[in-house]
This record gives C-alpha cells, sequence and structure tokens, in this order.
C-alpha cells in the first residue's frame, strides 16, 4: 500500500476532458428561455426550465416528441403545455383518439369536432381549401390528389402503381365533373352580377363527396373492386365520412375527437384531420400554431403506408417555415419505428429539437437507444423515473425535469373546472 514516488511518475496519465467530465455526476445543465414558458424544475439543482421553442434562433424548429409510458405523465404534460400556449395566444390544433382532450378543449373555449357513428359534425374528403396552398403557388388539384391517393391507400390497402394512376385518373374524372381542373381559376365561383370585389374560392358545397366517387368507381368493371371497398364508407357503418363539411373551423383551439372511430378505422380520421390542420397551419406565415399527433404511431407505423408516413414526416420537416410545431406523442416506440425499418419514426425524431422521455418499459428503452444518443446513465434514469418526471433533450442539452403544475392548472386539466373563458377564451 506503499504509494512511492517512482511509481506515480510511471503511472501518470495525461486526462481529456471527456474524460474528466464523467468523473463529475452531478454536473446538469439549465434551460432558462427569457420569452419561454415554464415547464418544470432541473431534478438535480432545482433550477427553473424555461422553453421558448419557438426561438428561431436558439432552435431549428419547434418540434417536440414525447414518448412515455401509459401512465407516466406524457398525457398531463401535453395538456400543460397546450394550457400555458394558449396564453400566448397560439394556434393549436390537437388529433385526440381516445377522448383525453374534451375538458380542456371546454374550458378553454376551443372548438370540438367528433367524426363517428353517432357524430353531427362531418369533414368533406374532397375539400379542396383556399389555403392549401400559398399564395405564391398553384396546383390545388394536383395537390389535392396527392393527399386523396394517400388516403385511399389506407382504405384499399397497398396500392400498387398501376392502381394509383387508374385511381388519379378517376379522381380528376370526378372534379370534372364538379367544374374543377387543373387550372387553379376552376376553384373560383363566376360571380355574373359582379357585386364581389375578390373572387370567392369555392366551398364544400361544390366539391363532389365520397358517394360521387363511389358511384363513379362504379361506371367501369376495371375500378368496381374499389368501389365495393367504399359500400362501409357511403352506405354501412362509417358513411359518416359521405357529407359536406358543416363545422367552422375559426377558433384558436380545435380539438377532432375520433374516438368512436373504433381501433381499426381511426387511421382514417387521423389522417382526414391531419390533412386538414396542415391546411390551416399553412395559412398565415406570421401566427405561431401548433399541431398535436396522439398515437402518432398509427400514421407512420406499419399499419400505415409509404404516402402517409411521407406526408406526415413533410409536415415535421416544414411546419417551421409556417410559424409551426409539431408534436408527436405515443407509448408505443417499436410500433413508431416498424414501418420501412423505422425509416420514417427516425426521420421525425431527428427532425424534433425538443424530445421528452417518460418512464418507459425495457424493451422501448433498447429500440429507442438505436436512433438516440442515449448514455448507458441516461438509459437507466429512464427506466426508474417517478411520474411526471422526464428526461428532456433540448438542442444539445439533456436535462432531467420534473414537470410542475399549479393547482389551478391541475384543475382545469383534470375537468374539475368546466370554463375559465375570462382567462382563456378567444374572448
Amino acid at each position: 500500500m506503499n504509494n512511492s514516488v517512482d511509481l506515480k511518475d510511471a503511472a501518470k496519465r495525461n486526462v481529456l476532458t471527456n474524460g474528466l467530465v464523467a468523473t463529475y455526476p452531478f454536473i446538469s445543465s439549465a434551460i432558462f428561455d427569457e420569452e419561454g414558458i415554464f415547464i418544470g424544475t432541473n431534478i438535480y439543482n432545482n433550477s427553473l426550465v424555461f422553453i421558448d421553442r419557438y426561438n428561431t434562433q436558439k432552435y431549428k424548429n419547434a418540434n417536440i416528441c414525447i414518448f412515455g409510458t401509459s401512465g407516466a405523465g406524457k398525457s398531463f404534460y401535453t395538456k400543460l403545455l397546450i394550457l400555458r400556449n394558449r396564453l400566448l395566444r397560439i394556434e393549436q390544433y390537437i388529433i385526440d383518439p381516445d377522448r383525453e382532450y374534451g375538458n380542456l378543449c371546454n374550458a378553454l373555449g376551443g372548438t370540438m369536432i367528433k367524426i363517428g357513428p353517432n357524430s353531427e359534425t362531418y369533414i368533406n374528403i374532397f375539400d379542396i381549401r383556399q389555403e392549401s396552398i400559398e399564395d405564391d403557388e398553384n396546383g390545388y388539384l394536383a395537390n389535392k390528389i396527392g393527399k386523396l391517393i394517400g388516403l385511399f391507400d389506407l382504405i384499399f390497402g397497398n396500392l400498387d402503381e398501376e392502381e394509383k394512376a387508374i385511381l388519379e385518373e378517376k379522381i380528376i374524372e370526378l372534379y370534372h365533373l364538379k367544374g374543377i381542373t387543373f387550372e387553379d381559376e376552376t376553384l373560383y365561383k363566376k360571380d355574373e352580377n359582379k357585386i364581389s370585389i375578390k373572387p370567392v374560392f369555392k366551398d364544400t358545397y361544390d366539391m363532389p363527396i365520397l358517394e360521387d366517387f363511389y358511384h363513379l368507381l362504379g361506371k367501369e368493371e376495371k375500378t368496381k373492386k374499389f368501389q365495393i371497398k367504399l359500400i362501409p364508407f357511403v352506405k354501412g357503418s362509417l358513411k359518416f365520412f359521405n357529407h359536406y363539411t358543416n363545422v367552422q373551423l375559426e377558433n384558436l383551439l380545435i380539438v377532432a375527437d375520433i374516438y368512436e372511430l373504433g381501433e381499426d378505422n381511426l387511421k382514417y380520421g387521423m389522417y382526414l384531420f391531419t390533412d386538414l390542420f396542415w391546411d390551416k397551419i399553412k395559412k398565415d406565415r406570421t401566427q405561431r400554431k401548433a399541431i398535436y399527433l396522439d398515437e402518432i404511431w398509427r400514421l407512420i407505423g406499419v399499419t400505415s403506408n409509404k404516402e402517409v408516413a411521407s406526408f406526415i414526416y413533410k409536415i415535421f420537416k416544414t411546419i417551421r417555415k409556417y410559424g409551426g410545431s409539431s408534436v408527436a406523442i405515443t407509448q408505443d416506440i417499436s410500433d413508431l419505428f416498424s414501418l420501412e425499418e423505422g425509416t420514417y419514426g427516425k426521420s421525425i425524431l431527428n427532425n424534433s429539437e425538443i424530445k421528452t422521455f417518460f418512464a418507459l418499459e425495457e424493451e422501448n428503452i433498447k429500440v429507442l437507444e438505436k436512433y438516440t444518443n442515449l448514455s448507458e446513465k441516461e438509459k437507466i434514469e429512464i427506466k426508474s423515473l417517478k411520474r411526471g418526471e422526464c428526461l428532456m433533450f433540448i438542442g444539445n442539452e439533456h436535462i432531467l425535469t420534473k414537470i410542475e403544475a399549479a393547482d389551478f392548472e391541475k384543475e382545469i386539466i383534470q375537468g374539475g373546472v368546466k370554463n375559465e373563458k375570462n382567462n382563456y377564451s378567444n374572448g
């Protein structure tokens, strides 16, 4: 046990900074954005965590991924973000497959759109909306055809290129019957009396509906197989898809409740509303906005297809230029990376500047470590996190955070306060 001078000289080594930092286990980062919203406290040093995800000088984008097992706190955290962003008058659009956001929507004076067998609100899947392309762009019909092919690929299942071409031909013919062609001018109503100064864009009643497409498909033998698959959507249990749009969409908070669609049909509703909300997001670049995709694995997992997954990826890739933020929420991480060997899940993860990991099971952590730079220490921490605690990747910073909320916020989120219009509504 004698540490001689000769031994010290022979055994000494230079230590690099990476190795030196690893000997200090209690070093932690702090995030305090001056214009940010309060998230919680740093578990290691109790410093306050404020994040301004719309700060383009600091963050590459405003996108967020929220992962966690059931009951870990991810839903509460998401609702807290919605509540606090409402104070900043940020437009927020939520796709709700599990009927979790109804109380919050009511408390904040938002618009609730329910779609299902008992619904009285409808969205026409063939609507071409004026905001679907920007003022300096053109190609309304071409833009819509791409989205419809994605939807019909979900409905008909893994279309080959020939089938897609046939469907595109029929979609073009369908719109032509309504006087709509690839010329954008055909999307505007003719004012024979010349009362209006500006041309008026056609509304939902000037568009075809699913029943029109159903009848068109039945006219040729090569498309009758598609007509048969549309029977539930036109005459059967899913006929609520066969309606003109009858809801007003001017609100800072819109929640799409698709709970009644059932497990097998949720993906249709999710895609329909994602398309709708994406058009809303592109309307005004100066207005900050966010879209929340709960259970996003349904759109980019193995039950989806390349067209739909590519559309979702496009949102995460380009929403920044519209002043927007995409929020991906899921507990099924393995499903998130199941399509195309995880290509789309990885792309969405890499295009999210803020990643929030609540408690996860061992198998989900193993999947996640393939696509993130989780350290061994962080993998252990994620597995042992308590309810309401999370590991946040914010840019290059990794912070263990405890989500904090005031009592009145908890009451609103948990449904104890039914109406807070004086503080939160459009007013």
